[in-house]
């Protein structure tokens, strides 16, 4: 009789534990102030794109100016909306952060396979290649004890110069990029129109 109150006990914690992910670690980024995801934000950035292509009608150039939080909305909203960047009905990043520090875009956030969760960290470059285009590459990628995935740094690079190109939308073929600059949180596009 005393086995079956045991086995009770066991399978429950079984189950429990089932239930529940466990943390693996990865590159830590909690000494980061946390940006806020809103709508409000990514609908920011396109006000800000649409405001900088009118200010440049008359000057034939433009200043796009871009917060850490309206590029953190951005790509949480695509991410969660975009059935490619999912993997099992969830997105392959959840709560991504990005910094733009130091010439670099720096994207943290949360990845999970099976039950086990562990923090990533990507590094990205931007720049701009012969055609007046952004060129997005990324340096680095730590998936932490997860391996990384064959075919990730081509994966992200085009999921970040989609949801660049998406926030522009078509006003950007009509923009040549001159230089692109991120420091102090701000990433700044600054161009021509064409």
């Amino acid at each position: 009789m005393k086995t079956r109150p045991l086995s009770l006990f066991l399978l429950t914690l079984v189950l429990a534990s089932l239930a529940c992910t466990v943390f693996v670690g990865g590159p830590d980024y909690s000494d980061r102030t946390p940006i806020p995801v809103s709508a409000e934000a990514a609908e920011s950035l396109k006000e800000e794109i649409r405001r900088a292509f009118e200010a440049g009608a008359s000057t034939g150039e433009v200043t796009i100016q871009i917060t850490e939080p309206q590029i953190t909305s951005v790509l949480a909203l695509r991410l969660q909306s975009d059935q490619n960047l999912q993997q099992d009905s969830k997105p392959l990043i959840t709560d991504p952060q990005v910094y733009l520090r130091d010439g670099q875009m720096q994207i943290f956030g949360k990845t999970q396979q099976g039950m086990f969760t562990a923090n990533i960290g990507i590094v990205v470059t931007v720049g701009i290649d012969e055609t007046g285009k952004p060129k997005i590459e990324v340096s680095s990628a730590d998936f932490g004890p997860f391996p990384t995935p064959d075919g990730i740094k081509e994966a992200i690079s085009a999921m970040i110069e989609e949801a660049y190109t998406g926030s522009l939308g078509p006003v950007a073929t009509g923009l040549r990029i001159q230089n692109i600059t991120i420091a102090d949180g701000i990433m700044t596009v600054t161009g021509r129109i064409r």
